[in-house]
């Protein structure tokens, strides 16, 4: 029996057919776009508008915010959430819109200005007849737990860079979060807020009369101007 010939120009075809078909879809998952990145910020800080220019008082006061210390597992723009106590997971496609040094430092920044009535003058030129106090930050850990809680424990400081009094605490803040990545973000965002207020009454404190400032369970340490280590002028 005759090959049929049809049937051997009919096989090349089909798997030419199959072969543009492969080809196609490789192009097409070639060209597929990468999943989209969502960014996030802790915000300005300010809970309410800033006042205008003709509506501000004039600060009895000045705050200094330096740089933030952040550790160096959480100190990228991936968001990084904690697994268990010993295993995270970093996010590629949910970041923060800013390193998050920046963030937090701008958003503590921006409460305790609102919360003081005065703004941050850091980097910045100011008359020597107001008093300024700075306030560092150093961040030991920022744990974010999906649907559990957002973790924020500093060691901060508050000096007067008049007196050189130093008032140093440890604060933990924990606040419980919902499901998703922005009930973590906002849980981060109340702890700053948490922060700030008794960052300010400490600010508050050693402004009226230098005494020690009440608060609570927190631990603190004060130091006389003549005994802070290193209580240099700015």
């Amino acid at each position: 029996m005759k090959p049929d010939r049809f049937a051997f120009i009919a096989r090349p075809a089909a798997s030419a057919a199959v072969c543009a078909a492969l080809v196609g879809a490789t192009l097409l998952s070639g060209c597929a776009s990468p999943p989209e990145s969502r960014f996030y910020t802790l915000g300005a800080g300010a809970d309410a508008a800033p006042p205008t220019a003709n509506e501000a008082p004039k600060p009895a006061l000045l705050i200094e915010v330096p740089t933030v210390q952040m550790p160096a597992q959480v100190a990228r723009n991936q968001l990084v959430v904690q697994d268990d106590a010993t295993r995270v997971t970093v996010l590629e496609q949910e970041r923060w819109a800013s390193p998050p040094a920046d963030e937090l430092r701008r958003a503590l920044s921006g409460d305790l200005a609102a919360r003081l009535g005065t703004f941050d003058v850091f980097g910045s030129p100011h008359p020597e007849n107001v008093p300024v106090y700075r306030i560092a930050v150093n961040v030991r850990r920022f744990e974010s737990w999906p649907g559990s809680r957002a973790v924020l424990d500093t060691v901060w400081s508050v000096r007067s860079l008049r007196t050189h009094a130093v008032v140093t605490c440890n604060t933990v803040e924990t606040e419980t979060v919902g499901p998703g990545y922005d009930a973590l973000v906002a849980g981060h965002r109340r702890a700053i807020g948490k922060l700030a207020d008794t960052i300010a009454s400490t600010v508050r404190a050693l402004a009226s009369s230098g005494r020690e400032p009440v608060l609570g369970a927190d631990a603190c340490a004060v130091g006389a101007p003549s005994t802070v280590k290193g209580g240099g002028t700015s």
